[in-house]
Protein backbone atom coordinates (compact mmCIF):
# COMPACT_ATOMS: atom_id res chain seq x y z
CA UNK A 1 0.00 0.00 0.00
CA UNK A 2 2.84 2.36 0.65
CA UNK A 3 4.53 2.19 -2.68
CA UNK A 4 1.60 2.22 -4.39
CA UNK A 5 0.73 5.71 -2.48
CA UNK A 6 4.32 6.32 -3.33
CA UNK A 7 4.20 6.09 -6.96
CA UNK A 8 1.08 7.64 -7.79
CA UNK A 9 2.18 10.99 -5.50
CA UNK A 10 5.12 11.04 -7.51
CA UNK A 11 3.46 10.43 -11.10
CA UNK A 12 0.80 13.01 -10.18
CA UNK A 13 3.15 15.69 -9.11
CA UNK A 14 5.96 14.87 -12.01
CA UNK A 15 2.91 15.48 -14.74
CA UNK A 16 1.86 18.61 -12.34
CA UNK A 17 5.23 20.03 -12.72
CA UNK A 18 5.46 19.58 -16.44
CA UNK A 19 2.35 21.63 -16.67
CA UNK A 20 3.38 24.61 -14.77
CA UNK A 21 6.28 24.32 -17.36
CA UNK A 22 4.62 24.73 -20.33
CA UNK A 23 2.51 27.12 -18.63
CA UNK A 24 5.36 29.49 -17.49
CA UNK A 25 7.50 29.29 -20.85
CA UNK A 26 4.28 30.28 -22.57
CA UNK A 27 4.26 33.14 -20.25
CA UNK A 28 7.67 33.93 -20.83
CA UNK A 29 7.12 33.84 -24.49
CA UNK A 30 4.64 36.54 -24.12
CA UNK A 31 7.24 38.66 -23.06
CA UNK A 32 9.69 38.12 -25.61
CA UNK A 33 11.70 36.19 -22.86
CA UNK A 34 13.77 33.27 -23.08
CA UNK A 35 12.03 30.10 -22.39
CA UNK A 36 14.06 27.48 -19.60
CA UNK A 37 12.73 23.63 -18.98
CA UNK A 38 14.65 21.50 -16.17
CA UNK A 39 13.66 17.93 -15.88
CA UNK A 40 13.24 15.27 -13.02
CA UNK A 41 15.80 13.17 -13.49
CA UNK A 42 15.74 10.44 -10.97
CA UNK A 43 13.41 9.88 -7.70
CA UNK A 44 15.00 8.06 -4.74
CA UNK A 45 12.44 7.53 -1.68
CA UNK A 46 13.12 5.01 1.09
CA UNK A 47 10.15 4.32 3.44
CA UNK A 48 11.27 3.19 6.66
CA UNK A 49 8.66 1.65 9.16
CA UNK A 50 9.14 1.12 12.56
CA UNK A 51 7.34 -0.89 15.18
CA UNK A 52 7.62 -1.49 19.15
CA UNK A 53 5.44 -2.83 22.05
CA UNK A 54 6.07 -3.03 25.17
CA UNK A 55 3.40 -3.52 28.80
CA UNK A 56 3.49 -1.17 31.90
CA UNK A 57 1.72 -1.11 35.18
CA UNK A 58 -1.24 0.57 35.44
CA UNK A 59 -2.11 4.02 36.25
CA UNK A 60 -4.32 2.70 39.49
CA UNK A 61 -1.08 2.49 41.64
CA UNK A 62 -1.32 -0.50 44.10
CA UNK A 63 -5.55 -1.06 43.16
CA UNK A 64 -4.61 -3.19 40.32
CA UNK A 65 -2.21 -5.72 39.38
CA UNK A 66 -2.17 -6.56 35.42
CA UNK A 67 0.03 -4.89 33.74
CA UNK A 68 -1.14 -2.93 30.51
CA UNK A 69 0.29 -2.97 26.64
CA UNK A 70 1.81 -0.29 24.55
CA UNK A 71 1.72 -0.31 20.92
CA UNK A 72 3.73 2.06 18.63
CA UNK A 73 4.62 2.92 15.48
CA UNK A 74 6.42 5.01 13.14
CA UNK A 75 6.93 5.84 8.90
CA UNK A 76 9.50 8.14 7.37
CA UNK A 77 10.07 8.82 3.87
CA UNK A 78 13.64 9.81 2.87
CA UNK A 79 13.24 10.98 -0.96
CA UNK A 80 16.28 12.29 -3.32
CA UNK A 81 15.15 13.97 -6.01
CA UNK A 82 17.33 14.94 -8.97
CA UNK A 83 16.32 17.80 -11.10
CA UNK A 84 18.57 18.65 -14.26
CA UNK A 85 18.35 21.19 -16.26
CA UNK A 86 17.36 20.63 -20.40
CA UNK A 87 20.22 23.03 -21.68
CA UNK A 88 23.37 22.31 -24.15
CA UNK A 89 23.51 22.55 -28.16
CA UNK A 90 21.70 18.73 -28.43
CA UNK A 91 18.54 20.37 -26.78
CA UNK A 92 18.65 23.48 -28.24
CA UNK A 93 18.61 21.91 -31.68
CA UNK A 94 16.09 19.65 -30.52
CA UNK A 95 13.80 22.84 -29.76
CA UNK A 96 14.55 24.52 -32.86
CA UNK A 97 14.29 21.96 -35.57
CA UNK A 98 10.86 21.70 -36.98
CA UNK A 99 8.42 19.29 -36.39
CA UNK A 100 8.85 16.76 -38.96
CA UNK A 101 6.07 14.93 -41.17
CA UNK A 102 6.17 11.51 -39.46
CA UNK A 103 5.68 13.05 -36.09
CA UNK A 104 2.78 15.55 -37.74
CA UNK A 105 0.97 11.86 -39.00
CA UNK A 106 1.57 10.27 -35.65
CA UNK A 107 -0.10 12.35 -33.78
CA UNK A 108 -3.24 12.75 -36.66
CA UNK A 109 -3.63 8.97 -36.27
CA UNK A 110 -4.46 9.52 -32.40
CA UNK A 111 -7.85 11.08 -33.80
CA UNK A 112 -6.94 14.62 -32.90
CA UNK A 113 -9.02 17.50 -34.99
CA UNK A 114 -6.60 18.02 -37.21
CA UNK A 115 -8.34 21.76 -37.69
CA UNK A 116 -6.56 21.97 -34.21
CA UNK A 117 -3.23 20.15 -34.73
CA UNK A 118 -2.59 22.34 -37.77
CA UNK A 119 -3.37 25.54 -36.18
CA UNK A 120 -0.84 24.71 -33.55
CA UNK A 121 2.18 23.22 -35.51
CA UNK A 122 1.61 24.73 -39.06
CA UNK A 123 3.91 27.68 -40.06
CA UNK A 124 2.31 28.37 -43.78
CA UNK A 125 0.41 26.65 -45.94
CA UNK A 126 2.01 26.75 -49.59
CA UNK A 127 -0.52 26.43 -53.09
CA UNK A 128 1.44 23.62 -55.85
CA UNK A 129 4.55 26.03 -56.99
CA UNK A 130 4.22 28.23 -54.05
CA UNK A 131 1.81 30.84 -56.78
CA UNK A 132 0.18 31.21 -53.19
CA UNK A 133 1.58 31.51 -48.90
CA UNK A 134 -0.64 31.57 -46.40
CA UNK A 135 1.13 32.49 -43.23
CA UNK A 136 -0.62 31.11 -40.05
CA UNK A 137 -0.11 34.06 -38.42
CA UNK A 138 -3.05 36.38 -36.53
CA UNK A 139 -1.17 39.93 -38.16
CA UNK A 140 -1.40 39.11 -41.92
CA UNK A 141 -5.19 38.86 -41.59
CA UNK A 142 -5.54 38.43 -45.60
CA UNK A 143 -2.75 35.16 -44.80
CA UNK A 144 -4.64 34.17 -41.48
CA UNK A 145 -8.17 33.78 -42.48
CA UNK A 146 -6.84 31.95 -45.95
CA UNK A 147 -5.02 29.87 -43.54
CA UNK A 148 -7.81 28.82 -40.89
CA UNK A 149 -9.86 28.32 -43.92
CA UNK A 150 -8.04 25.50 -45.65
CA UNK A 151 -7.53 24.20 -42.43
CA UNK A 152 -11.05 24.26 -41.00
CA UNK A 153 -12.27 22.35 -44.55
CA UNK A 154 -9.75 19.90 -44.20
CA UNK A 155 -11.08 19.38 -40.48
CA UNK A 156 -15.03 19.14 -42.53
CA UNK A 157 -13.49 16.47 -44.17
CA UNK A 158 -12.19 14.40 -40.69
CA UNK A 159 -15.79 14.70 -39.55
CA UNK A 160 -16.93 12.89 -42.06
CA UNK A 161 -14.31 10.26 -41.60
CA UNK A 162 -13.05 11.33 -45.04
CA UNK A 163 -9.34 12.41 -44.52
CA UNK A 164 -6.51 10.06 -44.93
CA UNK A 165 -2.90 10.28 -43.31
CA UNK A 166 -1.14 7.72 -44.89
CA UNK A 167 2.28 6.93 -46.26
CA UNK A 168 2.28 6.51 -50.23
CA UNK A 169 2.93 2.28 -51.08
CA UNK A 170 4.81 2.40 -54.15
CA UNK A 171 5.85 -0.51 -56.57
CA UNK A 172 9.08 -0.34 -58.17
CA UNK A 173 10.34 -2.61 -61.12
CA UNK A 174 13.50 -3.90 -62.50
CA UNK A 175 14.62 -6.55 -64.97
CA UNK A 176 17.82 -8.57 -64.81
CA UNK A 177 19.44 -10.91 -67.45
CA UNK A 178 18.69 -14.61 -66.25
CA UNK A 179 22.78 -15.17 -67.29
CA UNK A 180 23.73 -12.63 -64.55
CA UNK A 181 21.94 -14.23 -61.51
CA UNK A 182 23.92 -16.94 -59.98
CA UNK A 183 21.99 -19.12 -57.49
CA UNK A 184 23.47 -17.36 -54.22
CA UNK A 185 22.49 -14.01 -55.92
CA UNK A 186 19.10 -15.17 -56.61
CA UNK A 187 18.63 -15.97 -52.89
CA UNK A 188 19.53 -12.59 -52.05
CA UNK A 189 17.24 -10.84 -54.20
CA UNK A 190 14.76 -13.17 -52.64
CA UNK A 191 14.94 -11.67 -49.54
CA UNK A 192 13.90 -8.56 -50.62
CA UNK A 193 12.23 -8.71 -54.11
CA UNK A 194 9.50 -10.37 -55.99
CA UNK A 195 10.96 -11.72 -58.51
CA UNK A 196 9.08 -13.71 -61.80
CA UNK A 197 10.74 -15.17 -64.61
CA UNK A 198 9.57 -14.12 -68.21
CA UNK A 199 7.46 -16.35 -70.16
CA UNK A 200 9.00 -15.21 -73.45
CA UNK A 201 12.61 -13.80 -72.37
CA UNK A 202 15.30 -15.34 -70.39
CA UNK A 203 15.05 -11.79 -68.16
CA UNK A 204 13.46 -11.98 -64.45
CA UNK A 205 10.73 -9.46 -63.50
CA UNK A 206 12.10 -7.86 -60.14
CA UNK A 207 9.21 -6.11 -57.52
CA UNK A 208 9.89 -4.54 -54.91
CA UNK A 209 7.14 -2.49 -52.29
CA UNK A 210 8.06 0.73 -51.11
CA UNK A 211 6.90 3.36 -48.14
CA UNK A 212 7.21 6.57 -49.43
CA UNK A 213 6.08 10.15 -47.85
CA UNK A 214 2.79 10.74 -46.07
CA UNK A 215 0.48 12.75 -47.51
CA UNK A 216 -3.09 14.14 -46.63
CA UNK A 217 -5.83 13.66 -48.71
CA UNK A 218 -9.42 13.17 -49.14
CA UNK A 219 -9.28 9.82 -50.41
CA UNK A 220 -7.72 6.71 -49.82
CA UNK A 221 -3.80 6.58 -51.72
CA UNK A 222 -4.14 3.14 -52.68
CA UNK A 223 -7.20 3.89 -55.25
CA UNK A 224 -4.89 5.74 -57.44
CA UNK A 225 -2.55 3.90 -59.71
CA UNK A 226 0.94 3.25 -59.03
CA UNK A 227 2.61 5.35 -61.59
CA UNK A 228 0.14 8.45 -60.22
CA UNK A 229 1.69 7.23 -56.47
CA UNK A 230 5.18 7.54 -57.79
CA UNK A 231 4.56 10.88 -59.57
CA UNK A 232 2.53 12.12 -56.00
CA UNK A 233 5.56 10.69 -54.06
CA UNK A 234 8.39 12.53 -56.56
CA UNK A 235 6.72 15.47 -55.73
CA UNK A 236 6.79 14.75 -52.03
CA UNK A 237 10.58 13.98 -51.99
CA UNK A 238 11.24 17.55 -53.12
CA UNK A 239 9.75 19.40 -50.08
CA UNK A 240 11.61 19.64 -46.71
CA UNK A 241 11.91 16.86 -43.64
CA UNK A 242 9.12 19.42 -42.16
CA UNK A 243 6.45 19.64 -45.10
CA UNK A 244 3.27 17.70 -45.49
CA UNK A 245 1.70 17.42 -49.04
CA UNK A 246 -1.68 17.86 -49.33
CA UNK A 247 -3.98 16.35 -52.11
CA UNK A 248 -7.79 17.34 -52.10
CA UNK A 249 -9.36 16.51 -55.36
CA UNK A 250 -12.87 16.85 -56.79
CA UNK A 251 -15.09 14.29 -56.85
CA UNK A 252 -14.21 13.16 -53.83
CA UNK A 253 -15.76 14.22 -50.35
CA UNK A 254 -14.56 17.40 -49.91
CA UNK A 255 -13.65 18.04 -53.40
CA UNK A 256 -15.82 21.41 -53.56
CA UNK A 257 -13.02 22.97 -52.25
CA UNK A 258 -9.85 21.44 -53.59
CA UNK A 259 -6.45 21.88 -52.26
CA UNK A 260 -3.23 21.12 -53.77
CA UNK A 261 -0.11 22.50 -51.75
CA UNK A 262 1.76 21.24 -48.46
CA UNK A 263 2.07 22.25 -44.60
CA UNK A 264 4.76 23.98 -43.57
CA UNK A 265 6.08 23.07 -39.52
CA UNK A 266 6.92 24.89 -36.76
CA UNK A 267 9.49 24.06 -34.40
CA UNK A 268 8.32 23.71 -30.65
CA UNK A 269 9.86 26.93 -29.63
CA UNK A 270 7.94 28.42 -32.34
CA UNK A 271 4.87 26.99 -31.42
CA UNK A 272 5.40 28.42 -27.95
CA UNK A 273 6.00 31.67 -29.10
CA UNK A 274 3.10 31.83 -31.57
CA UNK A 275 0.79 30.85 -28.28
CA UNK A 276 2.70 34.00 -26.56
CA UNK A 277 1.83 36.34 -29.30
CA UNK A 278 -1.71 35.43 -29.09
CA UNK A 279 -2.11 36.56 -25.70
CA UNK A 280 -1.50 39.77 -25.97
CA UNK A 281 0.86 41.52 -29.24
CA UNK A 282 -0.96 39.20 -31.61
CA UNK A 283 -4.72 37.84 -30.81
CA UNK A 284 -6.10 35.56 -32.93
CA UNK A 285 -10.06 36.55 -33.99
CA UNK A 286 -12.55 34.99 -35.50
CA UNK A 287 -12.51 33.31 -39.23
CA UNK A 288 -15.96 32.10 -40.77
CA UNK A 289 -15.79 28.86 -42.73
CA UNK A 290 -15.63 29.06 -46.65
CA UNK A 291 -18.88 28.64 -48.02
CA UNK A 292 -17.96 25.77 -49.54
CA UNK A 293 -17.18 24.07 -46.53
CA UNK A 294 -20.30 22.34 -44.80
CA UNK A 295 -21.13 22.54 -41.19
CA UNK A 296 -17.96 21.69 -38.54
CA UNK A 297 -18.26 20.68 -34.82
CA UNK A 298 -15.94 23.51 -33.43
CA UNK A 299 -14.38 26.37 -34.79
CA UNK A 300 -13.10 28.55 -31.87
CA UNK A 301 -11.49 31.64 -32.12
CA UNK A 302 -8.12 30.78 -29.98
CA UNK A 303 -6.47 27.42 -31.00
CA UNK A 304 -4.69 27.67 -27.09
CA UNK A 305 -6.75 29.54 -24.52
CA UNK A 306 -4.44 30.89 -22.15
CA UNK A 307 -6.10 33.51 -19.05
CA UNK A 308 -3.93 36.41 -17.95
CA UNK A 309 -4.95 37.88 -14.60
CA UNK A 310 -4.21 39.39 -11.62
CA UNK A 311 -5.42 37.22 -8.80
CA UNK A 312 -5.35 33.18 -9.49
CA UNK A 313 -8.52 31.42 -11.26
CA UNK A 314 -10.41 29.74 -8.96
CA UNK A 315 -11.70 27.24 -12.15
CA UNK A 316 -8.36 26.46 -13.38
CA UNK A 317 -6.71 23.02 -12.43
CA UNK A 318 -3.04 24.26 -13.22
CA UNK A 319 -1.72 27.80 -12.65
CA UNK A 320 1.28 29.47 -12.49
CA UNK A 321 2.85 32.82 -11.72
CA UNK A 322 4.96 35.10 -13.25
CA UNK A 323 5.84 39.19 -13.09
CA UNK A 324 3.10 39.32 -10.82
CA UNK A 325 0.20 37.72 -13.18
CA UNK A 326 -1.19 34.44 -13.21
CA UNK A 327 -1.50 32.27 -16.05
CA UNK A 328 -4.20 29.32 -16.42
CA UNK A 329 -5.59 27.15 -19.41
CA UNK A 330 -8.85 28.33 -19.63
CA UNK A 331 -11.26 25.53 -19.35
CA UNK A 332 -13.59 25.24 -22.52
CA UNK A 333 -17.90 25.25 -21.83
CA UNK A 334 -19.17 22.25 -23.45
CA UNK A 335 -15.97 21.12 -25.07
CA UNK A 336 -12.44 20.04 -24.27
CA UNK A 337 -11.07 22.05 -26.70
CA UNK A 338 -8.54 24.02 -24.94
CA UNK A 339 -7.67 20.73 -22.80
CA UNK A 340 -6.87 18.95 -25.95
CA UNK A 341 -5.30 21.80 -27.41
CA UNK A 342 -2.49 21.68 -24.28
CA UNK A 343 -2.17 17.99 -24.31
CA UNK A 344 -1.24 17.82 -27.74
CA UNK A 345 1.32 20.97 -27.05
CA UNK A 346 2.64 18.01 -23.78
CA UNK A 347 2.88 15.71 -26.38
CA UNK A 348 4.74 17.15 -28.79
CA UNK A 349 7.60 18.44 -25.96
CA UNK A 350 7.56 14.93 -24.87
CA UNK A 351 8.58 14.19 -28.63
CA UNK A 352 10.96 17.06 -28.66
CA UNK A 353 13.16 16.33 -25.06
CA UNK A 354 15.65 13.55 -25.07
CA UNK A 355 16.45 11.04 -22.02
CA UNK A 356 17.95 12.99 -19.41
CA UNK A 357 20.79 11.66 -17.58
CA UNK A 358 20.32 9.61 -14.51
CA UNK A 359 22.56 9.65 -11.56
CA UNK A 360 22.86 6.06 -9.94
CA UNK A 361 20.15 3.41 -10.83
CA UNK A 362 16.30 5.49 -10.25
CA UNK A 363 14.87 3.26 -7.37
CA UNK A 364 12.16 3.34 -4.85
CA UNK A 365 13.32 1.04 -1.89
CA UNK A 366 11.28 0.19 1.09
CA UNK A 367 13.11 -0.96 4.39
CA UNK A 368 11.28 -2.54 7.65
Amino acid sequence: MALDHLAIAYNESSADVMSKQLLLNIARARFNHPIYFSGISNIAATLDFQANAGATPPFTGNNGTTLMPIFGGSVSENPTISIVPMEGEQFTQRLLTPISEDKLALLLRQNIDVDLLLRLVALEFRTHGEQAVYHNRPRNRRDYAAFRRIVLHLSSIQDRDQLYAEPLILERHWTLPVEAVSGKAFRDLEQEYSITLDPNKPIYHLTKRIVGRTVLTNYDPLLLRNEERIQLNEEAEKNAPNDLLVDVRPGYPGGEFPLHGKFRLRSFSNILYFIGRTLAAEPEWDVPKDPRTPPVAENPVSVLEITESSRPPSDADVVVNYRGRYYAVRPSCGSAWNQTAFRVLSQIFQMTVTELPKPGVPSITIAK
